[in-house]
């Protein structure tokens, strides 16, 4: 049975929409996978906010744990990794450094029942108001609190960009004190992360540096010198060339794993002339195309580059319309189609960040997700919509 829906379009005039209705198809469990991935892939993960608790969205972080822990054992199940408490899990956009460490301890916790699940966390700063740092001395001792704190569960680090950094850094000599100090200490190989102001404004200059080429340099020194510290970098810069050269300048031993939610695609496919120039993920949109994403890493290491391909491409579009600017708003469209998919019984979010986009947005989120064919439910998705619809007076 077709399933319609009236949804509003670019100028709020509502239009009838009928659904493909096509759910994706669910690829087998990892633990019947017959071909491993042949990249490494990390889903940053979101939080499920639990809007009973009696606080207030805006000030405190209220978590359904519940919830949360069960989105990523199902993320583990398709065989990918859990990236926590990163930008996606709205880490310093609504999520403090103390939910944040009880979030990652949680999901430590939860990998060890699950045989081969992979779980990176987020180190930072948070925890240092910005404005207070007075030098990099205070970044430095911000950012060994936090790995002692992850280490001691016995997590491995992502290493965040951090605001206070960016605010005491006077160049790029700065940086490089900073991460030569924290890879030299750390007991495991790190992931760096390098994220653009696209994301998050206060980064701007990252590195010590406006001009991204000088920057990349400086980072690219840093990881030379410590390479055997580091696991890889992943970069968020929407600019698919810049990762391209970065990457073909990388150690042997260091991977790429791109950020870049427009381009995922072709840089995890890679450059068929040069064999091994390709990226690995570290992605936002994972989570919200998870089974779809499964697959295709599934086609990819079997050789199917076509099927690869096939799959992924209709979410391209999707990935760019929820990652369009203000892109640090993204988070919002992962939640979004986490409720639309029965993954959670309520759209709310940590910050009350349910209203950063406008209904305009969704009913486009929504149409994107019906032609990439990830509404694993199309009926409830046409339910909860409809639902949405009328809390903005939008009834049929």
């Amino acid at each position: 049975m077709k399933l319609n829906l009236s949804l509003p379009d670019a100028s709020g005039r509502m239009q009838v929409y009928a659904l493909q209705g096509v759910a994706p198809v669910m690829p087998a469990r990892i633990e019947r996978l017959q071909t491993p991935f042949n990249r490494v892939a990390f889903s940053a993960a979101h939080v499920v906010c639990d809007p009973r608790q009696p606080s207030d969205p805006w000030v405190s972080s209220a978590i359904d744990w519940d919830a949360t822990i069960a989105y990523r054992q199902y993320l583990w199940s398709l065989g990918l990794g859990v990236a926590e408490a990163m930008d996606t899990a709205q880490r310093g956009m609504g999520l403090d450094w103390h939910t944040s460490l009880e979030l990652i301890g949680r999901t430590l916790d939860a990998a060890k029942h699950m045989p081969g699940a992979m779980v990176a966390s987020g180190c930072g700063t948070d925890h240092l108001d910005a404005a207070q740092a007075k030098n990099v001395d205070d970044v430095i001792r911000a950012y060994e609190m936090q790995m002692e704190a992850i280490e001691k569960l016995g997590g491995q680090l992502i290493v965040m960009a951090s605001r206070a950094l960016a605010r005491v850094a006077t160049g790029p000599d700065d940086y490089v004190r900073v991460y030569d100090r924290l890879l030299k200490q750390a007991r495991q190989p790190v992931i760096l992360h390098w994220l653009g102001d696209m994301f998050d404004p206060e980064l701007k200059g990252y590195w010590g540096n406006n001009n991204i080429d000088e920057a990349m340099a400086t980072v690219l020194g840093v990881i030379h010198a410590n390479a055997d510290k580091v696991d890889g970098i992943k970069i968020s810069l929407l600019d698919k060339q810049k990762e391209i050269s970065m990457r073909s300048h990388l150690p042997d031993n260091v991977r790429m794993y791109t950020g870049d939610d427009f381009n995922y695609a072709e840089l995890i496919a890679g450059d068929p002339l040069e064999p091994g120039q390709y990226s690995h993920a570290l992605l936002g949109i994972f989570d919200a195309i998870a089974p779809c994403a499964s697959l295709a890493l599934s086609r990819l290491a079997e050789g199917d580059n076509t099927g690869f391909h096939q799959l992924l491409a209709p979410t391209v579009p999707l990935s760019r319309h929820m990652f369009c600017a203000p892109t640090r708003f993204y988070k919002t469209g992962v939640v979004f189609l986490a409720w639309l998919n029965g993954h959670q019984s309520h759209f709310s979010m940590v910050g009350g960040q349910q209203s950063a986009r406008s209904i305009l947005h969704f009913a486009e989120l929504f149409r994107l997700a019906d032609a990439a064919n990830v509404l694993v439910h199309p009926e409830l998705a046409v339910q909860r919509m409809r639902a949405l619809l009328g809390t903005y007076g939008m009834d049929e």
